[in-house]
């Protein structure tokens, strides 16, 4: 590990993680020690960007030359896709982007990584989705994301709940397409009769905030998992384990991409397969 003294200087690159609100990020703490480990000389700091602001802040940074990407999260994810030049197959696939790279010229590349790794932190801790059945609160771009990955690793059914059905019923439509032998239906609040519960909306960032489903549903056969990272434990999970449900926190999520957002803002593929 290198324990050199880190210094700012002219020749640095700069990353960006963009959200709103912004205290809840710890992608700059995992990407900055991920760059001193391979000696690469750059840093990530946060940006608190309100919606109304998205566009403005990112064709502001196509202009500045030592800018190589950021990390887009919560609520800019779908917004975000618009404002890039191009973008992957799967960005597009979903309609969201959660990692953008600056080409040299200033055109933005995005790409979106939540899914695969919400799925590699399932994995991570021991929790294989072949054939399980699982009930998604959200359609947005993270859980557009998670819904597609999930589908791709083989699960049986997914039931889609969010607070507009419409928005739901598309995401079904767009699984169904891409992945005809899945079953896939928008659901309600009860999440009953699935193996895993998903939260992947914002509901648990704020205090005050909603349950994003009916945790009075829950059973002790499932188990139920947060993309959240701050609070570590969620209302939800805090629900959850009254109930005897098993727990998968949100930041297992988190560390199963960053080697590939990182990779993927600097351009340098070497860094997504280092051990």
């Amino acid at each position: 590990m290198n324990t050199e003294p880190f210094q700012i200087t002219g020749h640095t690159r700069f990353l960006a993680i963009v959200a709103d609100p912004i205290h809840h990020v710890k992608t700059p703490q995992r990407i900055n020690e991920l760059l001193r480990a391979h000696r690469i000389d750059a840093v990530m700091v946060p940006l608190h960007v309100a919606a109304e602001d998205l566009a403005t802040v990112m064709n502001a940074l196509r202009h500045v030359p030592n800018f190589s990407g950021c990390v887009v999260t919560v609520p800019h994810k779908t917004k975000a896709l618009a404002l890039c030049d191009e973008v992957s197959d799967e960005a597009r696939q979903i309609g969201a982007v959660n990692v953008v790279h600056r080409l040299p010229d200033g055109r933005l590349r995005g790409g979106m990584l939540d899914g695969n790794g919400f799925v590699g932190g399932l994995r991570g801790g021991g929790i294989e989705p072949v054939g399980l059945s699982v009930y998604l609160a959200g359609a947005g771009g993270a859980a557009s994301a998670i819904a597609f990955s999930l589908a791709q690793a083989g699960v049986r059914h997914l039931t889609i709940a969010n607070r507009s059905a419409e928005k739901a019923a598309d995401l079904v439509e767009r699984l169904r397409r891409e992945y005809p032998t899945l079953t896939a239906s928008v659901g309600t609040s009860d999440p009953s009769g699935h193996d895993i519960v998903v939260n992947a909306t914002s509901l648990g960032l704020r205090p005050g905030d909603a349950l994003p489903l009916d945790v009075s549903k829950l059973d002790p056969s499932q188990i139920i998992a947060e993309i959240i990272m701050d609070p570590a434990e969620t209302d939800l999970l805090k629900a959850a384990r009254a109930r005897g449900c098993r727990v998968h926190e949100g930041a297992p999520m988190l560390a199963s991409q960053i080697r590939l957002m990182a990779a993927f803002m600097l351009d340098r593929p070497m860094l997504a397969a280092s051990a």
